[in-house]
């Protein structure tokens, strides 16, 4: 089996959450750490444009977003599962923490106290870049104000611990699902910032489980340049895939896709796999090779282009 390969740095909060999979699968896995803002040379030769961290490659196939990577991995490494039996609304309950609660949380921290202490020691330039940089990927957005995440931010903690009032080890039951690692990338990130964390201090039971969900710690990461993930790449051959009938596309044309809520630069490439869960673009670059780069199906928007 090839190597699974992720494209991260330590400060993303998605990349958190897939480390914490990894250390929940007891994995090994191939550590490439990218910048910070742009330019991403190295990521961009991959996905064809797109730029939200993390993605993650093996051989010359390339996963973007956390919910088709999570995925992945569990094919890769079924047990313990992300998906338990009983917990059928875990991916809905996920996909609310990765949306809904993220950006949420990602106001209320930056707010002037966390900023302090999430970017301490980092220069005023290097601070100024990094918002130059987030501008334009969020310009999609209208983001919460500092009052209004935190009122929206008390009501959503008061509700998960009252979700763990009956003494369950976790959100959905006794087993860990994909609903607890995109919640506790939320929280990792709320912690990071500092005094702002104060909010968390009256939840007791949703302490003690971010606590067991952090110690579950990152697996077995191994560095690896990001030459020679390229190289892995362009050396490898994409799996086959297909383009299911009645999807509103045909295998071979010519699309672009794109995010649907924020970071929504579009990747263009040859459709040669479709399904109500994903999708999936042929495209070569000069350093990578051809590779297919694999998308969710939801949150994520197809159209052909025009000839």
């Amino acid at each position: 089996m090839q190597p699974l390969i992720l494209h991260h740095y330590d400060g993303s909060p998605f990349s958190e959450k897939l480390r914490l999979i990894f250390g929940f699968k007891g994995l090994a896995w191939l550590s490439v750490k990218i910048p910070v803002i742009m330019p991403k040379p190295d990521v961009i030769a991959l996905t064809g444009g797109y730029r939200k961290t993390p993605i993650a490659q093996v051989g010359a196939d390339v996963y973007c977003d956390t919910a088709l990577i999570a995925r992945l991995i569990e094919q890769r490494a079924p047990t313990p599962s992300l998906f338990p039996h009983g917990a059928p609304l875990a991916p809905v309950l996920a996909q609310w923490a990765d949306s809904t609660l993220f950006w949420t949380v990602i106001p209320y921290t930056m707010q002037p106290a966390g900023v302090a202490q999430v970017f301490k020691g980092v220069p005023p330039e290097v601070l100024k870049a990094f918002a130059a940089d987030r501008a334009p990927f969020t310009a999609t957005m209208r983001r919460q104000t500092v009052p209004d995440a935190t009122a929206a931010l008390t009501g959503y903690l008061a509700d998960l611990e009252a979700q763990l009032a009956d003494g369950r080890p976790y959100f959905l039951g006794t087993a860990a699902s994909i609903a607890d690692f995109s919640i506790a990338h939320c929280l990792w990130y709320v912690r990071r910032g500092g005094p702002v964390a104060d909010i968390l201090q009256p939840h007791a039971r949703l302490a003690a489980w971010t606590d067991r969900m952090l110690a579950m710690g990152h697996g077995t990461p191994q560095p690896l340049s990001s030459a020679d993930a390229l190289a892995m790449a362009a050396a490898g051959t994409p799996v086959a895939t297909a383009v299911q009938e009645g999807l509103g596309f045909e295998a071979g044309q010519a699309v672009t896709l794109c995010a649907t809520d924020y970071g929504t630069d579009p990747v263009a490439g040859v459709l040669v796999g479709l399904s109500h869960h994903e999708a999936v673009l042929r495209r070569t670059d000069e350093r990578a090779g051809t590779v297919h780069v694999h998308f969710p199906r939801a949150g994520y928007q197809i159209r052909q282009e025009q000839t």
